[in-house]
C-alpha cells in the first residue's frame, strides 16, 4: 500500500500555511465562511486551520476509495496530530496551521482525534476481499448516530470554544447541543447527497416508529412514510437548539468573558436552514433549500456588532 500522503492538491495551495487554510475554506462555500472571515486574524487563522482539517478528514472518508487506504489516511493524519503535540515538526502545510493554532488557543488533542474517529464512522466495513460497501453509516441506532454527532461537530464546537476563549461549563454545554443541532440540519439537508454514497443517517428508531423496515438508503428516501421520520429528527434537531440557547443564555447571564458572537451567528443560520426545510416537506428532497451568501454576510455581520436577528 504507498504511504498516504497529507498533502493535496485540491486542499493546498502556495504561500503560508494560514493561506493555505483559508483557501480550503473560501472555496467550500461553507455557511461557516462568513463568520470565520469577520474573526480577529489570530482567531480566523485558527479556525480555518479547524475547518481545512475537518474537510480534509471528510473528503478522506468521501472520496473513491479502498476501506482500508482510508482507514491508512486517517491514521496517518492522528499521528500527525499526535507529532504535533509531541513537539514534532509538521509534516504538511496543514499541520503547521494546526500546531499554530494549537499553541496560540491550546486546542485539546483529544477533540482533535474525536474528529478523525468520526469520520471513520463513515468507512464501511471491508468484506475481507479487500473492498466495502459504498457507504458507511446506514440507519444507526440514536445513540450511535448522537456519538457521531460529538465527533464530528460537537468536537468543532469544543475546539472553537478555545479560539473564543470561552471554555466553561456553560460554554461547553453550549457548544455540545449546537453541534449536535447544526449535524441533524445538515442530515437532514443532505439526504439525497447520503444516499447516493450509501449512507442513511436516519435513526433505526425514528424509522421503525414510522413502519420502515429498510435500511437501504434508495429504498427509505421512497418510502411513503418518510416525511414521519424526518420531522421526528426535525424535532430532535429543534431541542437540540433549544438546549444550546438555554446553555447561551447561563454562560451570558454569569458575565462570562470571551464572544461567541460567531458561533451564535451559525446557530442563527442554521436554525434559518432547519425552519425553510420543514417548510418545503420531506417528499420534493430534490428542491434543495439553502442560506445564500448575502444572507449570510448579513447575519455574521449583525452578530458581530453585537445584534444578533432572529432566527
Amino acid at each position: 500500500m504507498p504511504q498516504p500522503s497529507l498533502d493535496s492538491t485540491q486542499s493546498d495551495t502556495a504561500g503560508s500555511p494560514a493561506a493555505a487554510a483559508a483557501a480550503v475554506t473560501g472555496r467550500s462555500g461553507s455557511t461557516f465562511y462568513w463568520p470565520m472571515l469577520l474573526l480577529p486574524r489570530s482567531k480566523r487563522a485558527a479556525m480555518f486551520a479547524i475547518y481545512a482539517f475537518c474537510r480534509r478528514i471528510d473528503d478522506i472518508a468521501d472520496e473513491p476509495g479502498e476501506p482500508a487506504e482510508k482507514r491508512a489516511a486517517l491514521d496517518a493524519w492522528r499521528t500527525e496530530i499526535r507529532g504535533l503535540y509531541a513537539g514534532g515538526a509538521p509534516s504538511s502545510s496543514l499541520g503547521a496551521a494546526l500546531k499554530g493554532a494549537i499553541e496560540r488557543y491550546g486546542l485539546p488533542r483529544g477533540e482533535l482525534e474525536a474528529l478523525i474517529d468520526g469520520m471513520a464512522m463513515d468507512i464501511p466495513a471491508d468484506d475481507g476481499n479487500g473492498a466495502g460497501n459504498s457507504g458507511g453509516m446506514t440507519g444507526p441506532a440514536l445513540p450511535t448516530l448522537r456519538l457521531y454527532c460529538r465527533r464530528v461537530a460537537g468536537a468543532v464546537g469544543m475546539l472553537a470554544i478555545r479560539v473564543f476563549d470561552r471554555a466553561d461549563a456553560s460554554t461547553e454545554a453550549f457548544a455540545l447541543a449546537l453541534g449536535e443541532a447544526l449535524q441533524l440540519t445538515n442530515i437532514l439537508r443532505d439526504l439525497t447527497e447520503d444516499a447516493e454514497i450509501g449512507r442513511l443517517y436516519l435513526p433505526r428508531e425514528l424509522l421503525d416508529e414510522a413502519g420502515i423496515g429498510s435500511s437501504d438508503p434508495a429504498t427509505v428516501l421512497a418510502h411513503p412514510n418518510l416525511p414521519q421520520t424526518c420531522e421526528a429528527l426535525a424535532v430532535l434537531a429543534e431541542e437540540r437548539f433549544a438546549e444550546a440557547r438555554r446553555a447561551l443564555a447561563e454562560g451570558q447571564s454569569a458575565g462570562r468573558r470571551g464572544s461567541l458572537w460567531a458561533a451564535v451567528a451559525m446557530m442563527v443560520l442554521y436554525h434559518r436552514l432547519l425552519v425553510r426545510l420543514r417548510a418545503r416537506g420531506w417528499r420534493d428532497l430534490d428542491r434543495r433549500v439553502r442560506v445564500g451568501k448575502r444572507e449570510c454576510a448579513l447575519v455574521a455581520v449583525r452578530c458581530a456588532l453585537g445584534y444578533p436577528p432572529a432566527a
